[in-house]
């Protein structure tokens, strides 16, 4: 039997922001019903149109048929109501900002519309899979699925496992998790997980080496590529992120592992100034009405 037949029925992302964007995309151009929500119709229509553009850049590219992106397009449908997304699916993964209470409030509202025995994931990169759980009459059910951006060009699926998580709940999620083409690890539940901890942390030391006048910031982003063969620099990746999810991880992180998590002035203060990065036009660096960053634009200290 193969993977994607270890796995089948609807899949239902909640929250269209940009890991929405990117797990409905994965979902649906592996060939799995896909129904994104959000409240907010506008979020929709741009994480639409976002997967619309990758679905088309892949034909550019000749990375995939044109029908293959036809048929994907046609697998995926919007809805601005969660009973509507919900009803029958046989996997929801949450997706939404990092707010403990939205997130058991949209579990809770959705596992009686799901199939029976539907997974009920998280993409949570910081909070409690097994608070997260609590909402539910079955938290066996319940796992962390944590997506990296950009999704479709990120392999690596975090799957944390809650108190209650079962044996049968892990398997299938690698089972989802292979269907679309990435790799699973297993974490067990622990403030910032693995790769959000470690980020989390070299985002902020960046930030403090920023402020303290160590380098610019176009320099510190070079020597991790350079140094480190990081794809992206942690300012630049801080910008993709956005720094007000970076802060509230951080400070989350703060609470619960201690001092060398504080986060950095430098981030509270560009967050206080609407400097969140690329989806406001400007972080750590500037960026045009295209998303490009504008060369040059990166803070050093005589700026600050």
């Amino acid at each position: 039997m193969s993977e994607k037949n270890e796995v089948a029925g609807v899949v239902v992302v909640v929250g269209a922001g940009l890991m929405g964007t990117g797990i409905a995309h994965a979902f649906a151009s592996s060939g799995f019903v896909t129904r994104l929500v959000d409240s907010n119709g506008q979020a929709l229509d741009k994480a639409l149109q976002g997967i619309h553009g990758i679905l088309d850049g892949g034909v550019k590219l000749g990375k995939l048929a044109p029908d293959a992106a036809e048929a994907a397009k046609a697998r995926l449908t919007a809805h601005t109501v969660l009973a509507d997304g919900a009803a029958g699916a046989s996997l929801l993964v949450e997706t939404v900002s990092e707010n403990l209470a939205l997130k058991k409030a949209i579990l809770a509202e959705a596992a009686p519309l799901l199939a029976p025995g539907a997974l009920l994931a998280t993409n949570t990169s910081a909070l409690s899979v097994t608070e997260i759980a609590a909402a539910v009459p079955q938290p066996e059910r319940v796992i962390g699925m944590h997506f990296f951006n950009p999704v479709h060009k990120m392999k690596l699926v975090e799957l944390v496992l809650g108190i209650a998580t079962d044996e049968a709940t892990v398997a299938r999620s690698r089972a989802w998790v292979d269907a679309i083409g990435k790799t699973a690890i297993l974490v067990n539940e622990s403030p910032g997980l693995t790769t959000s901890r470690m980020s989390a942390m070299l985002g902020n030391e960046a930030m403090w080496m920023l402020q303290e006048g160590t380098a610019s910031a176009e320099d510190i982003d070079t020597a991790l590529r350079m140094g480190f063969n990081h794809p992206m620099g942690p300012l630049e990746l801080g910008d993709l992120t956005g720094w007000d999810t970076r802060l509230s991880v951080l400070r989350y992180l703060h609470s619960t592992l201690g001092e060398k998590f504080r986060p950095c002035p430098l981030i509270i203060k560009m967050v206080a100034a609407g400097r969140h990065g690329r989806k406001t036009g400007h972080g750590v660096y500037q960026y045009d009405a295209a998303g490009q960053r504008v060369p040059g634009s990166g803070l050093n200290a005589s700026k600050l």
